[in-house]
């Protein structure tokens, strides 16, 4: 189980209330059924995730139109590089991609699971 800062967990569980729409999307028509187990708004380090596979340590997160300035850009990918250096590997989705491909959304989650789980079978 990875470290966690305790008082992100109040967060957690009301951002697991309010999820956004794409968020909303993603867990009820394709991650909670999924085969390997997902958790949604997982606390890990200092940050609080939106989608997490501890099995194969992956973590997805979607990002909407304020990820996208320059100064939200560079605290994501410091957030990232945090994470990787958890030993996770983190893919960021952009919420316009649920809109208006989610089966190629799914398609890529799927992708990235099987080919984390066969790496860590070598």
């Amino acid at each position: 189980m990875k470290e966690y800062n305790k008082e992100n967990i109040p967060l957690a569980k009301t951002l697991r209330k309010n999820m956004t729409p794409w968020e909303r999307k993603l867990w009820y028509e394709f991650l909670r059924s999924y085969p390997i187990r997902f958790q949604r708004q997982k606390a890990i380090g200092n940050y609080i995730v939106d989608f997490y596979c501890a099995k194969i340590g992956l973590v997805v997160e979607l990002d909407g139109g304020g990820h996208y300035t320059p100064e939200q850009a560079e605290k994501d990918n410091l957030r990232t590089k945090d994470l990787e250096s958890m030993k996770l590997t983190v893919i960021r989705i952009c919420n316009l991609d649920i809109d208006r491909n989610f089966r190629g959304v799914c398609e890529y989650i799927d992708l990235t699971v099987n080919n984390l789980s066969l790496s860590q079978l070598r």
